[in-house]
C-alpha cells in the first residue's frame, strides 16, 4: 500500500510546487520552488534534488536559479521533462515582481528552458521562449519531435482564464504563434496538463478556478495541438492542478489537489491530495456520463494553515508509481513529500 517519504524538509524556507522526472538510469530528479510563504515571493529559488534509490533517500538541494527582492522578476512553478534522447528540460516561470502573487493573470510572465544532460548534472544557460502566462505545463514531446509548452492567463476577449500553447518543431530555434487550448466565457480554465494518448490524440486536463468545487474540464486535439475541441467536463470533482500521464497498463493516472471551495483559503480548502485512475476511452469521451474515474486519497494536511496539491509523478520499470507533492502538515513551513504505490493499490 501507500508509503510516504521525505524528499526535502527545510524549516527555514517554504518548499512548494514540485515536479518530478525519472532519468534513463531510473534516478529521480525533483525540482521545486523555495519562497518565503505561499503568498510572498520576495525571495525565491528554483532548486532540485536527486535520488538514486527510487525515492527512499534524497541528496542535498542544488540551486538552479535565484531571485532576490531587488530583482525585476521572481521565479515560480518549475517543471521537468526527459526527452527521448535522454536530455532533461526544466521550465521556469518568470513573473514580474511589481504585481501581487496570484494577480498576474496577463501575458506578462515568461517561460525559460534549461536543458540538462541525461542525469541532471549540468544545465544550459536559460533559453527564453515566447510562452506567456503562469504555471507552464511540463514540456510535451510528440512522436513527430514537436515540443508543446502551454500556460494560462486572463483572456483579452472575456476576462476569464484561458489555456494557451506554443510549439516548436526544431527544439526551440523557432516557435509557432499562440494557440488557444481552452477558453470559455464563464469558466476559469487554467493549469492544463497535456496528455498524449497512444493513438496520437492529445487531451488537456484543466483546473476550473471559480472556487466552486466544480469538475475538471478537458479539451481534445487530433492534429498535434493545432486545434482543440471542448471544453468538456470530466468526472473529477474539485480538481486543481491536474498532472495526467499514461501508466504501463494503458490506463490514465492523474494527481491533483481536491479543492472544495467555499469560504477561506489556506487551511480552509487545501487539505486533500488525491489521485484519479481512468482509461483512454474515458479520456477521449466528450460526455461526462461516458467517462469513469476511481478517486484515491494520497494525503491529508492537518496544519491550520494547510497548503498542498501541486505534484509530479513517474512510474518505474517494475511498475511502482512514485509521486511528489508539497504539504505543511506537522512542519512549520511547507515541505516536499514522496509517495510510492502500485496500480493494484487502486484497482485489483
Amino acid at each position: 500500500m501507500l508509503t510516504k517519504y521525505i524528499v526535502s524538509r527545510d524549516n527555514t524556507v517554504y518548499e512548494a510546487f514540485p515536479a518530478l522526472e525519472k532519468t534513463e538510469k531510473e534516478h529521480l530528479i525533483c525540482v521545486f520552488l523555495e519562497c518565503v510563504t505561499h503568498g510572498d515571493r520576495s525571495r525565491t529559488r528554483i532548486v532540485y534534488t536527486k535520488s538514486i534509490d527510487k525515492g527512499r533517500t534524497w541528496g542535498p538541494k542544488k540551486c538552479l536559479t535565484e531571485s532576490l527582492p531587488d530583482s525585476s522578476h521572481y521565479d515560480d512553478c518549475p517543471s521537468i521533462k526527459r526527452l527521448r534522447d535522454g536530455r532533461l528540460v526544466i521550465i521556469v516561470n518568470k513573473c514580474p515582481r511589481q504585481l501581487p502573487v496570484g494577480t498576474n493573470m496577463g501575458n506578462t510572465s515568461s517561460s525559460l528552458l534549461f536543458i540538462g544532460d541525461p542525469d541532471g548534472e549540468v544545465w544550459s544557460e536559460p533559453i527564453l521562449t515566447p510562452v506567456k502566462g503562469i504555471v507552464p505545463d511540463t514540456l510535451v514531446e510528440l512522436e513527430s519531435g514537436r515540443w508543446l509548452v502551454s500556460a494560462h492567463y486572463k483572456s483579452d476577449d472575456h476576462a476569464f482564464l484561458e489555456q494557451v500553447l506554443w510549439y516548436t518543431d526544431d527544439e526551440g530555434k523557432s516557435w509557432s504563434d499562440r494557440i488557444i487550448v481552452a477558453s470559455k466565457e464563464g469558466l476559469h480554465l487554467c493549469e492544463g496538463s497535456i496528455l498524449p494518448l497512444p493513438d496520437g490524440t492529445l487531451v488537456t486536463y484543466l483546473r476550473e478556478n471559480s472556487n466552486m468545487g466544480w469538475d475538471a474540464y478537458k479539451t481534445i486535439s487530433h492534429d498535434q495541438g493545432l486545434t482543440w475541441e471542448g471544453p468538456y467536463p470530466a468526472p473529477i470533482p474539485a480538481c486543481h492542478r491536474p498532472v495526467a500521464r499514461m501508466l504501463h497498463s494503458g490506463r490514465v493516472f492523474i494527481t491533483y489537489r481536491f479543492m472544495q471551495g467555499g469560504s477561506g483559503w489556506l487551511g480552509k480548502w487545501t487539505q486533500n491530495f488525491f489521485a484519479c485512475m481512468t482509461d483512454v476511452e474515458s479520456a477521449k469521451a466528450t460526455r461526462r456520463n461516458d467517462q469513469w474515474s476511481r478517486i484515491f486519497p494520497i494525503d491529508f494536511d492537518r496544519s491550520p494553515e494547510s497548503d498542498l496539491g501541486y505534484s509530479g509523478w513517474v512510474q518505474f520499470n517494475d511498475g511502482e508509481i512514485y509521486i511528489v507533492n508539497y504539504i505543511v502538515d506537522d512542519a512549520p513551513n511547507a515541505h516536499i513529500r514522496g509517495y510510492s504505490l502500485r496500480e493494484s493499490d487502486l484497482l485489483l
